[in-house]
């Protein structure tokens, strides 16, 4: 009886353990990221044009973030969006679980190319990394399949520990306010 005891003791004190140091991996973790997820991390241009992290969804068994975005008070956008353990920035879509978008590739070097799709279709961007320091990485795409847009380029840079660099005005990650 005694011994029973003694195992439900030590494996009710053992779980709140295991929690802090999964809690504080994670807080370290998203400190590193070019693109922190935690619900409740915002990004604000003011207060009709904002994105945040909402929720949770699992994707092809894997765990997704939804980000809601308001733009301009009547337009709103939903991505589901992960980090995966190559370090690279994917979008999934809940009725198209096979189908995965690639926004970044943190760990690539400079002129590093791959595809957001990697189909050959139309919507497919080739994209390459133009720019790597220690806290930001820019990517440039470019619609190499859609003969209209071939060449006219746009460029996307993220930052360590903020995400996306859009020019914000107020951005709170992992509930701090970083400006």
């Amino acid at each position: 009886m005694k011994t029973s005891y003694l195992m439900y003791l030590l494996v009710i004190l053992a779980i709140p353990s295991c929690k802090m140091k999964k809690a504080a991996v994670q807080h370290v973790a998203a400190a590193d990221s070019f693109m922190p997820m935690q619900i409740g991390n915002r990004w604000a241009h003011s207060a009709s044009s904002y994105t945040e992290i909402k929720d949770t969804v699992r994707i092809d068994k894997k765990l997704y973030y939804k980000f809601y975005s308001l733009v301009g008070g009547d337009a709103t956008d939903i991505k589901y969006l992960r980090i995966d353990e190559q370090n690279q920035l994917l979008e999934g879509y809940p009725d198209q679980p096979g189908v995965v978008y690639t926004h970044a590739k943190f760990n690539a070097n400079v002129n590093d190319v791959f595809f957001t799709l990697n189909d050959k279709s139309t919507n497919d961007y080739q994209v390459k990394l133009v720019e790597k320091t220690a806290d930001r990485r820019t990517f440039e795409f470019d619609m190499v399949n859609q003969p209209n847009l071939k060449g006219s380029t746009h460029r996307v840079s993220y930052l360590k520990g903020v995400g996306l660099d859009d020019g914000w005005k107020n951005i709170k990650v992992n509930g701090k306010i970083i400006k």
